[in-house]
Protein backbone atom coordinates (compact mmCIF):
# COMPACT_ATOMS: atom_id res chain seq x y z
CA UNK A 1 0.00 0.00 0.00
CA UNK A 2 1.33 3.56 -1.26
CA UNK A 3 1.86 5.49 2.05
CA UNK A 4 1.76 9.94 1.73
CA UNK A 5 2.91 11.38 4.72
CA UNK A 6 2.94 15.29 4.91
CA UNK A 7 5.07 17.53 6.77
CA UNK A 8 5.70 20.75 7.60
CA UNK A 9 8.50 21.27 5.19
CA UNK A 10 7.13 23.17 1.96
CA UNK A 11 7.15 20.99 -1.22
CA UNK A 12 8.52 23.35 -3.06
CA UNK A 13 11.99 23.10 -1.47
CA UNK A 14 12.55 19.85 -3.43
CA UNK A 15 11.36 20.50 -6.86
CA UNK A 16 12.63 17.35 -8.38
CA UNK A 17 10.94 15.42 -5.60
CA UNK A 18 7.60 17.63 -6.41
CA UNK A 19 7.61 16.89 -9.60
CA UNK A 20 7.86 12.87 -9.27
CA UNK A 21 5.20 13.05 -7.18
CA UNK A 22 2.87 15.05 -9.63
CA UNK A 23 3.43 12.46 -12.31
CA UNK A 24 3.05 9.49 -9.76
CA UNK A 25 -0.28 11.07 -9.08
CA UNK A 26 -0.95 11.67 -12.59
CA UNK A 27 -0.94 8.37 -13.34
CA UNK A 28 -2.81 7.25 -10.46
CA UNK A 29 -5.96 9.22 -11.47
CA UNK A 30 -5.98 8.49 -14.65
CA UNK A 31 -8.80 5.78 -14.11
CA UNK A 32 -11.07 7.92 -11.66
CA UNK A 33 -10.51 10.37 -14.26
CA UNK A 34 -12.19 8.05 -17.08
CA UNK A 35 -15.13 7.24 -14.38
CA UNK A 36 -15.77 10.87 -13.14
CA UNK A 37 -15.47 12.00 -17.35
CA UNK A 38 -18.28 9.39 -18.07
CA UNK A 39 -20.54 10.07 -15.38
CA UNK A 40 -20.39 13.70 -15.96
CA UNK A 41 -21.06 13.15 -19.63
CA UNK A 42 -24.12 10.15 -19.14
CA UNK A 43 -25.85 12.47 -16.15
CA UNK A 44 -25.88 16.14 -18.07
CA UNK A 45 -27.75 15.45 -20.90
CA UNK A 46 -29.88 12.59 -19.13
CA UNK A 47 -33.43 14.89 -19.03
CA UNK A 48 -32.92 17.00 -21.65
CA UNK A 49 -34.34 16.96 -24.94
CA UNK A 50 -31.27 18.37 -27.70
CA UNK A 51 -28.90 16.75 -25.25
CA UNK A 52 -25.76 17.29 -27.28
CA UNK A 53 -27.39 20.14 -29.69
CA UNK A 54 -26.94 22.16 -26.50
CA UNK A 55 -23.15 22.74 -27.21
CA UNK A 56 -23.82 23.69 -30.93
CA UNK A 57 -26.46 26.36 -30.19
CA UNK A 58 -24.55 29.41 -28.63
CA UNK A 59 -22.38 29.64 -31.88
CA UNK A 60 -25.05 28.93 -34.51
CA UNK A 61 -27.51 31.62 -32.57
CA UNK A 62 -24.75 34.39 -32.43
CA UNK A 63 -23.51 33.28 -36.40
CA UNK A 64 -27.83 33.86 -37.34
CA UNK A 65 -27.63 37.05 -34.98
CA UNK A 66 -24.30 38.96 -36.69
CA UNK A 67 -25.06 37.83 -40.18
CA UNK A 68 -28.89 39.25 -39.86
CA UNK A 69 -27.17 42.32 -38.41
CA UNK A 70 -24.95 42.59 -40.51
CA UNK A 71 -27.18 42.34 -43.75
CA UNK A 72 -29.71 44.80 -42.32
CA UNK A 73 -26.32 47.37 -42.37
CA UNK A 74 -26.92 47.84 -38.58
CA UNK A 75 -23.35 46.43 -38.48
CA UNK A 76 -20.62 47.08 -40.79
CA UNK A 77 -17.78 44.38 -40.49
CA UNK A 78 -14.59 44.22 -43.09
CA UNK A 79 -14.16 41.28 -45.59
CA UNK A 80 -13.01 38.17 -43.89
CA UNK A 81 -11.31 35.61 -45.78
CA UNK A 82 -14.33 33.25 -45.41
CA UNK A 83 -17.87 33.67 -45.67
CA UNK A 84 -18.88 35.55 -42.85
CA UNK A 85 -21.30 33.06 -41.16
CA UNK A 86 -18.52 30.45 -41.64
CA UNK A 87 -16.23 32.92 -39.98
CA UNK A 88 -18.45 33.20 -37.15
CA UNK A 89 -19.25 29.80 -36.63
CA UNK A 90 -15.65 28.63 -36.60
CA UNK A 91 -14.44 31.50 -34.34
CA UNK A 92 -17.44 31.21 -31.58
CA UNK A 93 -16.88 27.50 -31.75
CA UNK A 94 -12.82 28.44 -30.72
CA UNK A 95 -13.77 31.19 -28.50
CA UNK A 96 -16.26 28.64 -26.59
CA UNK A 97 -13.63 26.20 -25.96
CA UNK A 98 -11.22 28.96 -24.81
CA UNK A 99 -13.47 30.28 -22.42
CA UNK A 100 -15.07 26.53 -20.89
CA UNK A 101 -11.24 25.42 -20.48
CA UNK A 102 -10.73 28.60 -18.89
CA UNK A 103 -13.69 28.50 -16.42
CA UNK A 104 -13.75 24.49 -15.82
CA UNK A 105 -10.62 24.30 -12.87
CA UNK A 106 -12.35 26.79 -10.71
CA UNK A 107 -15.65 25.63 -11.52
CA UNK A 108 -14.90 21.60 -10.89
CA UNK A 109 -13.07 22.56 -7.20
CA UNK A 110 -16.17 24.57 -6.44
CA UNK A 111 -18.67 21.98 -7.37
CA UNK A 112 -16.24 19.51 -5.42
CA UNK A 113 -16.15 21.45 -2.47
CA UNK A 114 -18.04 19.07 -0.33
CA UNK A 115 -16.35 15.92 -1.75
CA UNK A 116 -12.88 17.27 -1.36
CA UNK A 117 -13.43 18.09 2.59
CA UNK A 118 -14.34 14.72 3.37
CA UNK A 119 -12.96 12.03 1.50
CA UNK A 120 -9.42 12.08 0.42
CA UNK A 121 -9.08 10.69 -3.38
CA UNK A 122 -6.16 12.10 -5.86
CA UNK A 123 -7.60 15.86 -7.25
CA UNK A 124 -5.80 15.67 -10.35
CA UNK A 125 -9.00 13.12 -11.49
CA UNK A 126 -11.04 16.03 -11.12
CA UNK A 127 -8.85 18.34 -13.30
CA UNK A 128 -8.07 15.03 -16.15
CA UNK A 129 -11.48 15.11 -16.15
CA UNK A 130 -12.35 18.36 -16.49
CA UNK A 131 -10.04 18.54 -19.22
CA UNK A 132 -11.74 15.29 -21.20
CA UNK A 133 -14.83 17.47 -20.49
CA UNK A 134 -13.93 20.11 -22.56
CA UNK A 135 -12.38 18.07 -25.68
CA UNK A 136 -15.42 16.22 -25.96
CA UNK A 137 -17.51 19.52 -26.88
CA UNK A 138 -14.38 20.74 -28.69
CA UNK A 139 -14.85 17.58 -30.63
CA UNK A 140 -18.95 18.00 -31.03
CA UNK A 141 -18.02 21.41 -32.23
CA UNK A 142 -15.66 20.32 -34.97
CA UNK A 143 -18.59 18.61 -36.67
CA UNK A 144 -20.39 21.61 -36.39
CA UNK A 145 -17.58 23.36 -38.03
CA UNK A 146 -17.36 21.12 -40.77
CA UNK A 147 -21.14 20.87 -41.36
CA UNK A 148 -20.61 24.31 -41.76
CA UNK A 149 -17.96 24.58 -44.52
CA UNK A 150 -19.83 21.87 -46.31
CA UNK A 151 -22.53 24.07 -46.09
CA UNK A 152 -20.82 27.25 -47.60
CA UNK A 153 -19.14 25.25 -50.03
CA UNK A 154 -15.37 25.93 -47.85
CA UNK A 155 -12.89 23.96 -49.75
CA UNK A 156 -10.85 22.11 -47.40
CA UNK A 157 -6.82 20.86 -47.81
CA UNK A 158 -5.49 17.83 -45.92
CA UNK A 159 -2.96 20.56 -44.19
CA UNK A 160 -6.30 21.92 -42.10
CA UNK A 161 -5.63 19.30 -40.20
CA UNK A 162 -2.91 21.76 -38.58
CA UNK A 163 -5.34 24.00 -37.41
CA UNK A 164 -6.19 20.81 -34.59
CA UNK A 165 -2.98 21.24 -33.38
CA UNK A 166 -3.77 25.17 -32.50
CA UNK A 167 -7.20 24.81 -31.27
CA UNK A 168 -5.25 22.28 -28.68
CA UNK A 169 -2.87 25.27 -27.77
CA UNK A 170 -5.47 27.29 -27.18
CA UNK A 171 -7.15 24.82 -25.13
CA UNK A 172 -3.98 24.04 -22.95
CA UNK A 173 -3.59 27.52 -22.54
CA UNK A 174 -6.93 28.11 -21.15
CA UNK A 175 -6.62 25.15 -19.09
CA UNK A 176 -3.67 26.53 -17.69
CA UNK A 177 -5.00 29.50 -16.59
CA UNK A 178 -7.72 27.96 -15.05
CA UNK A 179 -5.56 26.21 -12.85
CA UNK A 180 -3.62 29.47 -11.82
CA UNK A 181 -6.70 30.86 -10.60
CA UNK A 182 -8.80 27.54 -9.39
CA UNK A 183 -7.12 27.40 -5.91
CA UNK A 184 -8.37 31.07 -5.28
CA UNK A 185 -11.57 30.99 -7.12
CA UNK A 186 -12.21 28.24 -4.93
CA UNK A 187 -11.77 30.10 -1.90
CA UNK A 188 -13.50 33.78 -2.84
CA UNK A 189 -16.07 33.81 -5.18
CA UNK A 190 -16.09 37.23 -6.06
CA UNK A 191 -13.12 35.35 -8.49
CA UNK A 192 -15.45 33.29 -10.40
CA UNK A 193 -17.92 36.23 -10.77
CA UNK A 194 -14.77 38.32 -12.29
CA UNK A 195 -13.53 36.02 -14.43
CA UNK A 196 -17.21 35.35 -16.28
CA UNK A 197 -17.36 39.11 -16.45
CA UNK A 198 -13.61 39.37 -17.81
CA UNK A 199 -14.38 36.68 -20.23
CA UNK A 200 -16.67 38.50 -21.44
CA UNK A 201 -14.43 42.07 -22.42
CA UNK A 202 -11.97 39.54 -23.44
CA UNK A 203 -14.36 38.42 -26.37
CA UNK A 204 -14.51 41.92 -27.53
CA UNK A 205 -10.59 42.19 -28.06
CA UNK A 206 -10.52 38.73 -29.88
CA UNK A 207 -10.48 38.73 -33.23
CA UNK A 208 -14.28 36.37 -32.95
CA UNK A 209 -16.72 38.53 -34.21
CA UNK A 210 -14.38 41.00 -36.65
CA UNK A 211 -10.94 40.15 -38.54
CA UNK A 212 -8.05 41.60 -37.11
CA UNK A 213 -8.34 45.28 -37.31
CA UNK A 214 -5.70 47.76 -38.76
CA UNK A 215 -2.44 48.29 -36.24
CA UNK A 216 -2.52 52.22 -36.42
CA UNK A 217 -5.58 52.18 -34.20
CA UNK A 218 -5.52 52.03 -30.10
CA UNK A 219 -8.32 49.29 -30.67
CA UNK A 220 -6.02 47.37 -33.38
CA UNK A 221 -3.06 47.10 -31.14
CA UNK A 222 -4.93 46.01 -28.03
CA UNK A 223 -6.61 43.18 -30.58
CA UNK A 224 -3.22 41.99 -31.68
CA UNK A 225 -1.20 42.16 -28.14
CA UNK A 226 -4.46 39.59 -27.31
CA UNK A 227 -2.98 36.36 -26.94
CA UNK A 228 -6.02 34.54 -27.98
CA UNK A 229 -5.58 36.41 -31.30
CA UNK A 230 -2.68 34.40 -33.21
CA UNK A 231 -4.23 31.11 -32.24
CA UNK A 232 -7.47 32.15 -33.56
CA UNK A 233 -6.14 33.94 -36.91
CA UNK A 234 -4.05 30.67 -37.57
CA UNK A 235 -6.14 28.08 -37.01
CA UNK A 236 -8.58 30.21 -39.37
CA UNK A 237 -5.48 30.31 -41.81
CA UNK A 238 -4.92 26.89 -41.70
CA UNK A 239 -8.09 25.79 -42.12
CA UNK A 240 -8.60 27.32 -45.66
CA UNK A 241 -4.56 27.03 -46.03
CA UNK A 242 -4.35 30.14 -46.40
CA UNK A 243 -0.72 31.83 -46.04
CA UNK A 244 -0.11 32.01 -42.54
CA UNK A 245 0.29 35.63 -41.33
CA UNK A 246 1.40 35.45 -37.45
CA UNK A 247 3.21 32.40 -37.58
CA UNK A 248 5.89 33.88 -34.94
CA UNK A 249 3.34 34.54 -32.33
CA UNK A 250 1.70 30.86 -32.38
CA UNK A 251 4.87 29.65 -31.77
CA UNK A 252 5.52 31.86 -28.82
CA UNK A 253 1.75 31.45 -27.68
CA UNK A 254 2.41 27.47 -27.86
CA UNK A 255 5.78 27.57 -25.97
CA UNK A 256 3.77 30.22 -23.16
CA UNK A 257 0.53 27.84 -23.23
CA UNK A 258 3.21 24.92 -21.79
CA UNK A 259 4.47 27.32 -19.73
CA UNK A 260 1.28 28.12 -17.76
CA UNK A 261 0.08 25.00 -18.16
CA UNK A 262 2.82 23.44 -16.11
CA UNK A 263 2.76 26.45 -13.56
CA UNK A 264 -1.29 25.81 -13.00
CA UNK A 265 -0.84 22.13 -12.50
CA UNK A 266 2.20 22.82 -9.88
CA UNK A 267 0.19 25.57 -7.89
CA UNK A 268 -3.24 23.74 -7.63
CA UNK A 269 -0.67 20.36 -6.81
CA UNK A 270 0.93 22.48 -3.88
CA UNK A 271 -1.97 24.96 -3.18
CA UNK A 272 -4.55 22.18 -2.79
CA UNK A 273 -3.86 21.23 1.01
CA UNK A 274 -4.28 23.93 2.36
CA UNK A 275 -6.84 24.77 0.40
CA UNK A 276 -9.19 21.95 1.48
CA UNK A 277 -8.09 22.56 4.74
CA UNK A 278 -9.48 26.28 4.41
CA UNK A 279 -12.66 24.72 3.30
CA UNK A 280 -13.30 22.18 6.41
CA UNK A 281 -12.73 24.71 8.95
Amino acid sequence: MNERRYTPRSELREPLRLLCTAVRDLKAARYLAWRILVRDLSARYRQTLLGYLWIVIPPVAVALGMTLATRSQILRISETDLPYPAYLIFSMSLWQTFAEALAAPPSLIQKSRGVLARIYFPREALLIAGLGDVLVNFAVRVLLILSTFVLFDVSLAWGALLAVPVAAVLILLAYGLGLLVAPFASLYHDLSRAITIGLMIWLFFSPVLYPVPAADTVFGTLVRLNPVTPLLVTARELAIAAPLSMAANTALIALLSLIALGAGWLVCKVSMPFVIERLRA
